[in-house]
């Protein structure tokens, strides 16, 4: 399929502060091409996504990664990516194992409108379990952290034309950001990322999923299903990612600016940052200043760290 363009040149007016007048000009401005992408797997359509019309194999894999339709890429016996007018159809077709697990997981999901239970099914299926990555022992340094960051920003070409995408990347200590994808979707962004990563055979055991956008519930989920035990953020998270990610054995790092962050959940993984709360600590005991209540989360600030711990 011949690539479909992922920018556009719009006209625009535009009004800018000149000392204390307005100053009204015509010009244009790149944007993002936004399209609607429909996956169906052996014949039927499953889902229809808006995203960047970018990377279309990689969203394949990693979507059906991320919906739990593949566990691994040999499950996947061949990828179509067509044209429709103003869309594309990816069409997949599936192993016979996993073909027949998708048409029984739909059949399962089928039922009268109005079904109360149907609604429960797709509220647990919100909320499943997450993969654990509690055993991997991957631990990384401040520098480590605000390098993954700095990294990835030369590699978000289309939203450096347009400042209007997300991007999500994995970084490797020692060697940088390995893979990075852009979309219009932060989550299509990740499971872009999961399906580049898949189809290159690296490990997610063996790096960190940084992202640009904030930090939900289902950005957990993607990354321990990459199998990534670190995820770092340049904005914060919901009180729900925080849940799921302490529950996953994941180290949640958020608010990554410059050499600053917020680690809020498995510390371990960044032991500067745990020494440096030990030390805090001790010296809040020295001083006889009275600790906060237990019960509520305990702040500690250093220069370059505030790592926020759940008591």
């Amino acid at each position: 399929m011949a690539g479909r363009p992922t920018r556009l040149q719009v006209p625009r007016i535009t009004r800018r502060r000149k000392g204390e007048g307005d100053v009204y000009a015509t010009g244009s401005r790149m944007v993002p091409e936004e399209t609607p992408v429909a996956f169906s797997y052996n014949g039927t359509t499953h889902a229809v996504m808006m995203a960047s019309p970018a990377d279309m194999e990689d969203f394949a894999v990693g979507f059906s990664l991320s919906e739990g339709i593949i566990a691994r890429l040999d499950e996947i016996s061949e990828i179509a990516v067509e044209e429709h007018g103003e869309g594309i159809d990816i069409q997949l077709r599936l192993a016979d194992v996993a073909g027949q697990e998708l048409t029984d997981r739909r059949r399962r999901m089928a039922g009268p409108v109005g079904c109360g239970l149907c609604g429960i099914e797709s509220i647990e299926q919100a909320l499943k379990p997450v993969a654990s990555v509690d055993a991997t022992r991957l631990q990384l340094t401040p520098g480590d952290l605000a390098q993954a960051v700095r990294l990835l920003s030369p590699l978000q070409p289309l939203h450096n034309e347009t400042g209007a995408v997300h991007a999500a990347g994995f970084y490797v200590p020692g060697q940088g950001i390995v893979a990075a994808r852009e979309d219009v979707g932060r989550h299509n962004a990740l499971d872009k990322l999961a399906g580049a990563l898949c189809r290159a055979g690296i490990s997610g055991a063996s790096g960190a999923v940084v992202i640009t956008s904030r930090v939900s519930i289902e950005m957990v989920q993607k990354a321990a299903i990459i199998g990534a035990s670190v995820l770092i953020a340049v904005s914060a998270p919901t009180a729900l990612a925080v849940r799921t990610a302490q529950a996953a054995g994941m180290t949640l790092v958020a608010l990554v600016r410059g050499d600053e962050f917020d680690v809020f959940t498995r510390a371990e993984r960044i032991p500067i940052a745990v020494n440096a709360v030990a030390s805090a600590t001790d010296d809040t005991a020295a001083s006889g200043k009275s600790n906060l209540d237990q019960a509520s989360p305990t702040l500690v600030q250093s220069p370059t760290v505030r790592l926020v711990q759940y008591g």
